[in-house]
């Protein structure tokens, strides 16, 4: 029995990795002021990036690098349409989303079926290795542990923090104090980028250590809905992805007793039971998005 929660455990821990980076990455993005629906098509650049780089020279921490670098300057073209160009954010994200699977669909073909010589690592911590689950883990499994505490920290402890949700909240007030709306904004949503980059890049460096079309099966879609489910915050996010990796890896465990069509729909119904959940409770405790969530700033 032990085995089987440490299994679970462990298995949770892993996939839950790339959500909490993508939901990480939006909620500093949203929190800021702007809204990027092209997730998915960032995490599967990163992928493919990541991917060909490390089968390319032979080295993972190439990879991650390349891939997150890659996410990151595909963020800062939509950066440029909606904040600079004050275009609207919704479809900027949505063709942002579209020109990422396009461009990994067509470049990956070369890459199917390759596989890498070296992939990311794995360690032992001092003190986790004694927890069920925990004993052995990709570095990822850590450092997106430790990110969702660290971005919590600057969020709501530390002046950076105030300065981004300021801006989110009321950029004019923010530029009447001498605060750079754009230089903000364009940090944020880059850093977001970056972070769905570094998601995608561990999906095909570390989890499943191949590229294939589609490998992120919609990850960069769910993390839009846990952001929202976290109300933009990073500790939430953090509860949330392992909500949803524990319901998939208990979708696999299940299989036997259970229809496998209904099993696997219930990581995919949980987002919208929780959606509405959450609904109910920020409309009692008039909690909501950023005032200026979407909204393109121009100054007066």
């Amino acid at each position: 029995m032990g085995s089987l929660i440490s299994g679970i455990i462990g298995r949770t821990l892993a996939y839950s990795v790339p959500l909490l980076l993508a939901t990480l990455g939006e909620i500093y993005v949203e929190r800021a002021g702007v809204l990027n629906l092209g997730i998915e098509g960032m995490m599967s650049l990163g992928a493919l990036v990541a991917f060909a780089v490390a089968f390319s020279f032979s080295n993972p921490w190439f990879g991650v690098v390349a891939g997150g670098m890659a996410a990151g300057g595909a963020a800062l073209l939509h950066a440029l349409c909606s904040i600079t160009l004050r275009a609207n954010q919704v479809v900027s994200g949505l063709s942002l989303g579209m020109l990422g699977m396009g461009i990994s669909g067509v470049l990956g073909r070369n890459f199917e079926g390759k596989v890498l010589g070296a992939t990311l690592p794995v360690y032992r911590m001092p003190f986790l290795s004694s927890l069920p689950g925990f004993e052995k883990h990709n570095v990822f499994v850590y450092l997106s542990l430790g990110l969702a505490v660290f971005l919590w920290f600057v969020l709501f402890r530390t002046r950076w923090g105030i300065v981004i949700r300021s801006v989110g909240e009321n950029p004019a007030a923010c530029d009447a104090m001498g605060i750079n709306v754009s230089t903000v904004r364009y940090t944020c949503v880059v850093f977001g980028g970056v972070l769905a980059g570094l998601a995608g890049a561990y999906l095909s460096l570390g989890y499943r250590p191949s590229w294939s079309y589609g490998m992120t099966g919609g990850i960069g879609w769910l993390s839009i809905a846990l952001t929202i489910f976290a109300f933009w915050n990073p500790l939430w996010g953090l509860v949330g992805a392992y909500l949803f990796g524990l319901l998939y890896q208990l979708s696999f465990r299940f299989q036997a007793h259970v229809s496998p069509e209904l099993l696997n729909t219930l990581p995919y119904v949980f987002p919208l039971i929780a959606l509405s959940f959450v609904s109910r409770l920020a409309a009692r405790k008039r909690i909501g998005p950023p005032a200026s969530l979407g909204v393109p700033y121009k100054r007066e």
